[in-house]
């Protein structure tokens, strides 16, 4: 009878050994959680510090090309080829789109407002660096539109640096294209706005998904074996 008993209060006792669970946790893939990803908001605070580097540099240099440069009156850095020309430009960068100004200025607030409205999915430094770039650009050349001559929406933008036939630019110009050129080069690469990457349309790797389906797989595995016990 003291056999029975022990018998059955070892059968009846509880494993002390977890089960384990088929379900990955947040933390195995950054890629569905913004919150559990601790390097979402230095993708922010990195995109943020570019952009505002690029606007103070663009804001900084204006200033100082109205005040130094007579417009007609070039001053020479290299020769001909490289000038400080002051020039008010109605277009979109480097002289483009001229007389579509509040089109232009219209634009310029669909793409900063839609940077920062999905910036906080970055989850990788270079698509924070390219974006930084354009954000800080936009603004630069935004500002301008609204607050200089003519008036708001419709302002001219002030454009300085000539380099031979190139048409007159600033330093917001050269940030856009710099940024837009390195998130074209990210996307034809495969590097994903998440900070994933994936290698084409039917096979795409996500390294966080597969160590999620690795995980789940095993945990599955140990499951069965553990099965005929309980």
């Amino acid at each position: 009878m003291d056999d029975g008993q022990v018998t059955s209060e070892k059968g009846s006792r509880p494993s002390s050994e977890p089960r384990p669970s088929n379900e990955p946790s947040p933390s195995d893939n950054p890629a569905d959680s913004t919150s559990g990803n601790p390097t979402r908001p230095r993708m922010w605070l990195i995109l943020l510090v570019v952009a505002v580097t690029v606007l103070v540099a663009d804001l900084i240099t204006k200033i100082v090309a109205v005040a130094l440069i007579e417009p007609g009156d070039p001053v020479e850095i290299i020769g001909d080829t490289v000038t400080f020309k002051l020039v008010r430009n109605s277009g979109a960068a480097f002289s483009m789109a001229t007389g579509y100004t509040w089109i232009l200025t219209l634009i310029a607030l669909a793409v900063v407002a839609g940077i920062i409205r999905y910036s906080h999915r970055l989850g990788s430094i270079w698509w924070a660096l390219g974006l930084g770039l354009v954000l800080g650009g936009a603004l630069g050349n935004l500002i301008d539109r609204i607050f200089r001559a003519p008036g708001p929406l419709r302002g001219h933008v002030v454009d300085f640096v000539s380099v031979g036939w190139w048409p007159v630019f600033n330093v917001a110009d050269s940030a856009v294209v710099c940024g837009a050129i390195g998130l074209v080069v990210l996307t034809l690469f495969g590097f994903e706005f998440d900070g994933t990457r994936s290698g084409g349309a039917e096979d795409a790797v996500d390294p966080a998904r597969s160590d999620s389906n690795s995980d789940t797989a095993t945990g599955s595995a140990q499951s069965d074996r553990q099965a005929p016990d309980a």
